[in-house]
């Protein structure tokens, strides 16, 4: 197992990033003009808004949907927030303003908050942990650490902080156990705890981890016979974690809490299990998009390296989480390969998940289809949707990092930027690229004070070749270290470093042990992976196409594909005429078949 010294670097917050180039820019904008307008319509026109108006005498009727209804008005919040915090809307900030007013007044008066255990069972608060009383209250908490940064306004920080202080009054050492079915208030909790300081949170956070594994689960999950604790990570005490189980997004939400914990009492004690099932995740449970969790009867995992294609389930919130914890491992660590896979779940597993339009959505994103799966407008559990708008405002979380000696560049984005190094000394970034379709990068340095301090540049996994010049000529001052190539040098104003990342188009085979895979190949340029979609492809049948190992390929850059992608061509003698565009872009034009992975022709993989 690799050394578990702690790097501890900090994240750059997306406030202190301006985006600008022409890949996440577009989505970023259609995500605040219709995707966020949508999620809001949709809360409202299902009731889970009203909802609260009914849970605090304001309204009359019944709770409306389903018990965890209420974390879906709190992450569109949250993603409305992250959103004005780089886009003032006085129309949108009064929007939330009135709903905030009736989820403090639904809030009772020992501070718990739940719509539908106020509204339709009273009675049976906190007796089966599965009914997401906590999920509910952990997302409510992100949301008002999100508003009150974008606004200053305290009122929904306050009914956080009073709904958290009831969790702290009823549960905790000699107080009542509880395992929380849906884990998302582990990692809510240290959000609250780093804007208001107040250690008790921290606390409570690191105790509800602690009670996993110990027997003490109660409810639906515990007793269902095909799911049992092993579904909700509470088969085995956290530390002693060493593979993934159970629910997909659970599991990440977990993880996530564990680093979060780590980080934050610079402890090592979650490290062996971190790492152990890190491993297990990324080599023998990840699909080559990033997706994890390949069936749908738990949401979530199997056996190792059961990945099939047609009906995997890499649920988008799960590709989410695949992302917030990774960031999370490359900050404890320093370590590229973590940003690797954020790259990867980013470019095609999360963003598979948003329509170009905005107002569609996948929650389900297998690598193959016969033509009948397609996105929708809405789903009765609609965590998907609403994770999407409150996780593209931030990406801009996931760009650098500030290391201990430097900073780090992790994902490749047009755009500026300013990171704090040594003794308050403030870096202003520009970077220029055409990312992910080029791998040319352009960084112009620019410190307040001219200093010697690190510039670590990540060098993807994908890339086997690459060129690096600072100030137009080649330079002696590298080092290459955990995936990062590393410039230490004196920095002053406006130094310039040219990368160029070798980025050719890549056959890629899966591991033998996937069965769904054997004889099959898929492709790759960049960070992008690639399919066939039958509108590009008329003349050829599903699941019967086959394409060889050392075909070549025409790549152009084609403007009026959406936003503009790069598709490629298939242009060896002899072989039929193949499109192939981005994953994340199929199901956006005429409906039809699609596969990420082909056949290989048996004479190459006889030959290999």
């Amino acid at each position: 197992m690799q050394q578990t010294k702690l790097a501890n670097w900090e994240q750059v917050p997306f406030t202190k990033v301006n985006i600008a180039d022409t890949f996440w820019r577009p989505r970023m904008e259609v995500l605040q003009n219709v995707t966020l307008k949508a999620c809001f319509e949709k809360c409202e026109t299902t009731g889970r808004i009203a909802n609260f108006a009914k849970a605090a005498g304001l309204m009359e009727g019944k709770f409306e949907g389903i018990y965890f209804d209420d974390s879906d008005v709190y992450k569109v919040i949250e993603g409305a927030a992250y959103s004005l915090m780089t886009t003032p809307d006085p129309a949108l900030e009064e929007k939330i303003d009135r709903i905030v007013d009736w989820i403090a007044a639904a809030q009772e008066e020992d501070g718990y908050l739940c719509t539908y255990f106020t509204l339709e069972a009273p009675d049976k608060k906190w007796t089966d942990m599965e009914k997401h009383e906590m999920y509910c209250g952990g997302h409510l908490m992100e949301a008002a650490v999100a508003y009150y940064e974008a606004t200053g306004k305290r009122k929904l920080l306050d009914v956080a902080c009073k709904l958290a202080d009831h969790y702290d009054s009823i549960f905790g050492p000699g107080k009542r156990h509880w395992v929380e079915g849906h884990e998302e208030i582990e990692l809510a909790l240290l959000k609250l705890y780093r804007i208001t300081g107040e250690e008790r949170y921290l606390h409570l956070s690191e105790w509800l981890l602690e009670e996993r594994g110990h027997g003490h689960g109660v409810g639906m999950i515990w007793e269902k016979e095909d799911w049992g604790p092993a579904y909700c990570q509470d088969d085995v005490p956290v530390k002693e974690i060493k593979t993934v189980k159970g629910h997909a997004v659970r599991a990440m939400y977990l993880y996530t809490a564990m680093a979060d914990v780590a980080r934050a009492k610079n402890s090592d004690s979650y490290l062996p299990a971190l790492l152990s099932v890190w491993e297990n995740v990324v080599h023998k449970n990840m699909y080559i998009t990033g997706g994890i969790g390949p069936t749908h009867q738990n949401e979530g995992f199997t056996e190792d390296y059961d990945l099939p294609n047609e009906s995997a389930y890499c649920e988008t919130c799960a590709a989410i989480g695949m992302v917030l914890w990774n960031q999370r491992m490359n900050l404890l660590f320093g370590d590229a390969k973590y940003a690797d896979v954020i790259e990867r779940a980013m470019y095609n597993g999360v963003l598979s998940g948003l329509s170009h339009s905005g107002d569609k959505f996948f929650y389900v994103n297998p690598l193959a289809s016969n033509g009948g799966h397609h996105r929708k407008s809405w789903y009765n559990v609609s965590c998907c949707p609403t994770n999407l708008a409150r996780f593209i405002p931030s990406i801009g979380n996931y760009i650098y990092a500030k290391s201990n000696d430097g900073l780090a560049v992790n994902l490749y984005v047009n755009g500026t930027s300013e990171v704090v190094v040594r003794e308050n000394n403030v870096v202003q970034i520009e970077q220029k690229t055409e990312y992910p379709w080029n791998g040319k990068v352009g960084l112009v340095i620019t410190p307040d004070v001219t200093d010697e301090f690190s510039v670590k540049l990540r060098i993807p996994s994908w890339c086997k070749s690459y060129q690096v010049l600072v100030n137009g000529a080649k330079t002696d001052i590298l080092s290459y270290e955990k995936g990062y190539l590393n410039l230490r040098r004196v920095w002053e104003k406006g130094d310039i470093i040219e990368l160029l990342l070798d980025m050719p188009v890549k056959v890629v085979r899966a591991h033998p042990l996937v069965q769904a895979n054997i004889g099959h190949i898929a492709i790759q340029r960049g960070p992008i992976v690639y399919c066939l979609e039958e509108v590009d492809n008329h003349h050829l049948q599903y699941g019967n196409i086959e394409l060889s190992s050392d075909t070549q390929f025409q790549v152009k850059y084609q403007k009026d594909l959406l936003d503009g992608a790069i598709t490629l061509t298939t242009t060896s003698a002899g072989d039929e005429s193949y499109t192939f565009i981005p994953y994340y872009i199929w199901d956006n034009r005429d409906p039809g078949f699609m596969q990420v992975w082909l056949r290989e022709r048996e004479t190459d993989a006889l030959y290999r």
